[in-house]
C-alpha cells in the first residue's frame, strides 16, 4: 500500500480532496480524515514519521505522532470510527 493510495482512498471515503489532506486547512471536516490517513500510513506502510509528515504537506514528525495517538485514543471509545478504519483497511488491501 502506498501513501498515495491511502490519500486517495481516505479522500474519496470522506468526500474531501487529496489536496485538502496535504494542505494547511485545519477545519474538523479535513483534520479528522487527515489524522486517520496518517494513522493508516503508519499501520500499512514502513514509512517513518518524518516521511509520512513530508507526504502530508511537510508536517513535522511530532504532528504525525500526535495524529496517530489521537486516532488510537478515539478508536478505544468510538466503535463507528473503529469500523470506518477497518473498512478503509479492507479497501486499501483489495
Amino acid at each position: 500500500v502506498s501513501l498515495e493510495q491511502i490519500l486517495q482512498t481516505v479522500a474519496r471515503y470522506y468526500k474531501v480532496k487529496t489536496a485538502d489532506l496535504t494542505g494547511k486547512r485545519r477545519h474538523q471536516q479535513v483534520t479528522r480524515p487527515r489524522q486517520i490517513a496518517m494513522h493508516l500510513a503508519k499501520q500499512l506502510t514502513s514509512k517513518s514519521f518524518p516521511e509520512i509528515g513530508r507526504a502530508f504537506g511537510g508536517r513535522d514528525h511530532t504532528t504525525v505522532l500526535h495524529a496517530i495517538r489521537k486516532i488510537e485514543q478515539l478508536m478505544s471509545d468510538d466503535t463507528q470510527l473503529r469500523e470506518e478504519i477497518e473498512l478503509l483497511k479492507r479497501l486499501l488491501r483489495d
